[in-house]
């Protein structure tokens, strides 16, 4: 682990809680405040009781931050994992929500163990086999589903519409029949939000939008007196749990028990030999984990110690997280970006920032299930929808634009098959256009998994990395192995003279490790691109060689 030398890195282990434990119980707290409603939110909108999202983050926090592998990320449910829980929910339920619960959980703990696998046999770099225009794609597809489902809970209107472009044209239908006091809630609650991302004040910064929603929520919820409105609005867990074991309340607010043991839930394996229940399993164990590694490796850049994260010891850390949560009743986790890099700003020093935040969100729970219970499903769907839209934001198009007319169009393609089929499909189906869009400019079939390296070692410090052929998306793999464990502090030459074609993806990860390399004391330079022809004006589009 290297760092620049003026900084003095935290020590891990007790040491670092010993050194530390005021600027990371401060930074858990602040975690803790955000989490709260997010876990909630993203738990119902899954199809799962709101207790689960809570069960995930207090598992993150307390069991996965004292063996993970990265040293600020924050450990819990995510939003991008809304779309695929919910289906699993339905089609392993097939119209039983308490059903496809515990099949659901049955899953993510089959998931999980494949998770623990591919940690353990240092398959992390598998993730750089996804181009980034596809990933975002899938991003920015689910954000779309986020918003288009969770608006009408904003607005207090139950959909009948089942599918998701169904969904998305009964929006005016819902503007129109709207409940006025839900509605109120839910749109100040978004305008809350706007103007936060845009305050500048360091001071008022400090203090989560995600808590001044959810408090606005329970003053107007009480103002309002949302517990004695007789309109009932579509609530999943309601179908889920049993109500008898519920503080009992119209469907406005959040249902949850009022002790915390019965929260907690057991899997059901009975549908393990069936196709849907795999195909569960597959696209929960792919999207959690790819979603996890590209988190954890995003906060890295963040750090200001500059710390690499051991990807594969922290992806078999989630996958213990995910098996212990999906065996309680909880959501599967991964490594959260939105929460990790609040818990940067905040001052955190060690990862024991995430255990006292697992550990604020388990005693506040315990104590306080009463106070959960009045906050506002409007003011959650608030702020799932606000979630959504960063996710697919007019600025994320614009960014995959700027890169090149290509990969904007497999970054479009990707959000329009996702939502036309499912994330697996949808992925897939933007993987196979960026194969032939390099097949096209002269990728030849034998070197799709396959590049062509040399490495020359001139000097005890200097090496030479010559790449030729074709370097793109779905050869990359060996190149990151190699990098992974080179040696530190050394001159590195890469050459990209003899190669004919190269994508995005590995122009943003060659670069990406040069800077890195530099940072950490060493020297690396790009070569060769001079004599390359790029397909766009930004500075790491792909490129192909100039023929004389």
């Amino acid at each position: 682990m290297s760092t620049s030398s003026s900084i003095a890195v935290p020590q891990l282990g007790i040491p670092g809680l010993i050194e530390n434990w005021r600027s990371d119980l401060l930074s858990g707290f602040l975690v803790f405040l955000i989490a709260l409603p997010l876990c909630l939110g993203i738990a119902m909108a899954s199809g799962f009781p709101p207790m689960s999202g809570i069960i995930s983050a207090i598992i993150g926090g307390v069991v996965v931050s004292r063996i993970n592998g990265s040293y600020m990320t924050i450990n819990g449910p995510a939003a991008g994992l809304i779309v695929v829980i919910v289906d699993a929910v339905q089609s392993l339920g097939q119209g039983d929500a308490m059903a496809g619960y515990r099949y659901t959980l049955a899953a993510i703990v089959v998931a999980s163990v494949l998770q623990v696998l591919m940690g353990i046999f240092k398959a992390g770099k598998l993730s750089a086999f996804f181009p980034s225009s596809v990933v975002h794609g899938m991003l920015a597809a689910i954000g779309i589903i986020i918003m288009a489902k969770q608006i009408h809970t904003l607005l207090g209107v139950k959909p009948e519409a089942k599918s998701l472009f169904g969904t998305i044209a009964e929006v005016p239908h819902s503007l129109m029949e709207m409940n006025p006091e839900v509605s109120l809630i839910g749109f100040l609650g978004l305008l809350l939000l706007i103007l936060w991302s845009v305050i500048k004040h360091p001071t008022l910064k400090m203090i989560p939008a995600p808590l001044l929603v959810v408090l606005m929520g329970l003053a107007l919820g009480q103002f309002f007196d949302l517990d004695h409105i007789h309109q009932y609005l579509f609530l999943p867990d309601a179908e889920i749990l049993p109500h008898h074991q519920f503080t009992v309340g119209p469907s406005f607010l959040v249902a949850v028990p009022e002790n915390f043991m019965a929260g907690f839930y057991f899997p059901d394996f009975s549908k393990i030999a069936t196709a849907e229940f795999w195909i569960s399993v597959v696209t929960i164990w792919l999207v959690g984990s790819l979603e996890s590694l590209l988190s954890a490796s995003a906060v890295d850049k963040l750090d200001p110690y500059k710390r690499n994260s051991n990807l594969n010891r922290d992806l078999t850390a989630v996958g213990i997280g995910n098996l212990i949560s999906g065996m309680s009743g909880g959501l599967p986790m991964i490594a959260e970006i939105v929460r990790s890099s609040a818990n940067i700003n905040n001052g955190a020093k060690t990862a024991w920032a995430n255990f006292f935040h697992g550990l604020f969100l388990l005693v506040f729970v315990a104590l306080f299930p009463k106070l959960i219970h009045e906050i506002p499903l409007s003011a959650l769907a608030a702020l799932l929808v606000f979630t959504g839209f960063r996710l697919a934001s007019p600025r994320e198009f614009a960014k995959m634009l700027a890169v090149g007319l290509d990969h904007f169009a497999v970054f479009v393609i990707t959000i329009l098959g996702v939502l036309a089929t499912d994330l697996l499909i949808g992925v897939a189906i933007g993987i196979v256009v960026e194969l032939a869009i390099h097949v096209s400019r002269g990728l030849k079939l034998r070197n799709v998994f396959s590049m062509a390296y040399q490495i020359d070692q001139t000097d005890d410090d200097t090496y030479h990395i010559e790449v030729s052929g074709a370097a793109v998306f779905s050869n990359i793999i060996t190149l990151k192995s190699l990098l992974a464990d080179f040696p530190q502090r050394k001159t590195v030459y890469f050459d990209l003279s003899e190669t004919d074609l190269i994508d995005h993806t590995v122009m943003e990860f060659i670069h990406h490790f040069a800077e890195e390399y530099n940072h950490a004391g060493g020297r690396c330079e790009i070569l060769g691109l001079d004599q390359h022809e790029s397909y766009s004006d930004h500075h790491l589009s792909a490129r192909r060689k100039i023929v004389i």
